[in-house]
């Protein structure tokens, strides 16, 4: 990573994952992190994440709990483990000492408190249990039957996407009341 996208991380008041990985936080392949994620730096050594993971924007992932410092003067430490498959939704709050199992979602917003077993979608402060994984999926692929679905064309990753194509999309996706995009 170049000094200059260093630096633009350091101005947001982050620090950039490879230099996160330089003090010890452990990743898979196909990581993705978002704008504004925090991932414990005083403690990340404690934390690991699996294989396509993605973060959403202002995802915060700690290792410590500094709540009791002024009464005991010591600040509690746990590791947390993120498996394979996790898409971790915008604003949530990953706590210490929590294991999230493999192909598993967490809904924005929510604060995880406790394990999440493999296979589960969980939501909420604290996070509970909605539904299980593959029936999360299976639910989007049969909407995928019938609700419109747009190409990376369709995104700002295209460097050539109109204005056209951004009221095509709105007018289509608000017709049908949602749809998707890859």
């Amino acid at each position: 990573m170049g000094k200059l996208k260093s630096f633009l991380y350091r101005l947001r008041g982050e620090v950039s994952t490879e230099d996160l990985i330089k003090l010890g936080l452990t990743i898979g392949q196909n990581f993705r992190r978002n704008e504004h994620c925090i991932i414990d730096q005083s403690h990340c050594w404690l934390i690991e994440i699996g294989d396509n993971v993605t973060l959403a924007p202002r995802v915060h992932i700690l290792a410590h709990d500094a709540s009791m410092w002024y009464e005991c003067a010591y600040t509690k430490i746990a590791p947390v483990h993120i498996g394979n498959n996790v898409f971790i939704g915008a604003g949530s709050i990953i706590m210490p000492g929590v294991s999230i199992g493999n192909n598993c979602i967490i809904g924005a917003g929510s604060v995880v408190t406790h394990d999440v077993d493999s296979g589960t979608v969980v939501a909420g402060n604290p996070a509970k249990k909605v539904k299980d994984y593959s029936d999360f999926i299976a639910k989007h692929k049969k909407h995928m039957e019938n609700k419109p679905c747009f190409e990376e064309e369709y995104t700002l990753r295209n460097p050539n996407f109109s204005d056209s194509q951004k009221k095509e999309q709105k007018q289509v996706v608000k017709a049908n009341k949602f749809g998707y995009v890859r």
